[in-house]
């Protein structure tokens, strides 16, 4: 089994990307042959800033290899150093009805909170079913936002494959973990760095205290009973907390006598100590940017030869080679 992840180094990793797609491609690296690239590509679509792209890029393998990806067991490079990814988008592009991207929510959802409309930002979709399909994966772990993304990936290795034969390309799967499929912000609505509104994966203990003492909550009074129900503290502190933990939260939110600054305190110790690990592994790879680097020409160069591979097989049955 082959699995590929990306994630974009749009800026500072949250705890969204981490359950959602980092986390998952973690484990799954002694399940079958991983790859995980840095969607350089796709972060211009919101980024110009030449300097910040490439400290992102740097930081992003950082976090990747701070949460446990091993380069012996998986390949982790950059989208940019694998230009066949652009020449693949292309050709998919001419099987790619426009309907099938009119209707993609990510786009609008985008242009409606205020991102300058795009081709790059419009065309998303055929890229990333490109990143996805150069490599023949069979299983694609994204968050829950995504998998309107893997069903365009899919939709169009479908359509390739009954145009110009069964086999040109690798049909892959959707791996969704249901329990953290939509992390919540700190406003309630899906964690996203486009809404201001996440909780950093790492950063100092002050800050992030600071944010997650932001998490919106109503106005119930101290003494009385907290709703449970849509609790985005509960929420939230599932992520961290073992069952007798959850349940002790929700208990004490129903019987009423303390206040959602408690709630919060517990849910920022259970982050901090959750990330424990994370965090010592991550200031040990800031003083050893040599290695972290090697890392990323590694698998570039594995990619690469990958990718040649499968682009060699669909310029054939296209009729370019």
């Amino acid at each position: 089994m082959r699995i590929l992840t990306g994630l974009q180094p749009s800026g500072k990793l949250h705890i969204g990307n981490y359950f959602g797609a980092m986390q998952p491609a973690v484990q799954l690296q002694d399940q079958g042959e991983a790859f995980y690239f840095l969607a350089d590509y796709h972060a211009m679509t919101s980024m110009t800033d030449a300097q910040t792209l490439r400290e992102n890029i740097q930081n992003l393998a950082i976090d990747f290899l701070a949460c446990g990806l091993d380069p012996e067991k998986a390949t982790i490079f950059r989208q940019s150093d694998i230009p066949e990814v652009n020449e693949l988008a292309w050709i998919l592009s001419t099987v790619c009805p426009m309907g099938l991207l009119e209707r993609c929510t990510s786009y609008k959802d985008k242009v409606a909170k205020g991102i300058s409309a795009n081709h790059a930002l419009f065309a998303y979709p055929a890229l990333m079913a490109a990143d996805i399909l150069l490599y023949d994966a069979n299983l694609v772990p994204v968050g829950k936002d995504q998998k309107q993304h893997i069903e365009v990936t899919r939709d169009l290795a479908h359509k390739i494959n009954d145009k110009f034969g069964e086999g040109t390309l690798t049909v892959p799967e959707a791996q969704i973990r249901e329990d953290t499929a939509v992390v919540p912000g700190t406003d309630g609505q899906k964690m996203s760095k486009s809404y201001d509104n996440t909780i950093p994966l790492t950063g100092g203990k002050k800050a992030v205290r600071k944010t997650i003492m932001r998490v919106l909550t109503d106005s119930t009074p101290v003494e009385d009973p907290k709703p449970t129900e849509g609790s985005n503290v509960i929420a939230l502190y599932k992520l961290f907390a073992d069952e007798a933990a959850v349940n002790q939260m929700i208990a004490e939110h129903e019987a009423g006598g303390l206040g959602y600054g408690h709630f919060k305190q517990q849910l920022f110790d259970a982050y901090w100590e959750h990330f424990t690990e994370v965090r010592a592994k991550r200031e040990e790879l800031e003083n050893n940017l040599d290695y972290v680097n090697s890392v990323i020409a590694a698998g570039a160069a594995k990619a690469r030869a990958e990718s040649t591979k499968v682009l060699d097989r669909v310029r054939k049955a296209v009729g370019l080679r």
